[in-house]
């Protein structure tokens, strides 16, 4: 008769931030006045972050070794293009479907996560984000009761 080990999803957890910002700025104009304000150093990950095989998200992170510090900030929304099967009038022609990260918070358009033990910077820290120009706004989000935790684990 063998045994069954079940790990505790508590367990696993770790401790993180999580920031939510509405903006209309691209990606990568987004992280250069993060990195500018913040002096951060959020780059581009090697690969983006896959959520299915065709639907990913772009992906910035950075570890901050002095403060021990993980950042990471992703984009809300991935897109994937379908061509239709049928050969009708628009045969040749895609469409976008739209696919949320995090789909309880449709409307945000980034989030920035930051794996620390203390989250008692966050107020200071979302203070310095609605500073940069293009930032409509930004707050925290209590992960804890989040469906779609499981999507932010990278």
């Amino acid at each position: 008769m063998g045994t069954t080990h079940k790990i505790i999803e508590a367990f696993c957890e770790e401790a993180f931030s999580l920031l939510a910002i509405h903006s209309s700025l691209e990606d990568h104009t987004l992280v250069y006045a993060i990195n500018s304000l913040l002096k951060t150093r959020l780059k581009r990950g090697r690969n983006d972050l896959d959520i299915s095989a065709e639907v990913s998200f772009p992906f910035f992170e950075w570890k901050d070794e002095l403060n021990h510090r993980y950042w990471t900030l992703t984009t809300n929304m991935g897109s994937k293009e379908e061509y239709p099967e049928d050969q009708g009038l628009f045969q040749n022609e895609s469409s976008q479907t739209r696919y949320h990260l995090v789909p309880e918070y449709r409307e945000v358009d980034y989030f920035l996560k930051i794996e620390q033990d203390d989250t008692e910077s966050e107020p200071d820290l979302v203070k310095s984000i609605l500073s940069i120009p293009g930032i409509v706004t930004a707050y925290s989000i209590d992960s804890t009761n989040l469906k779609s935790k499981r999507n932010l684990i990278f």
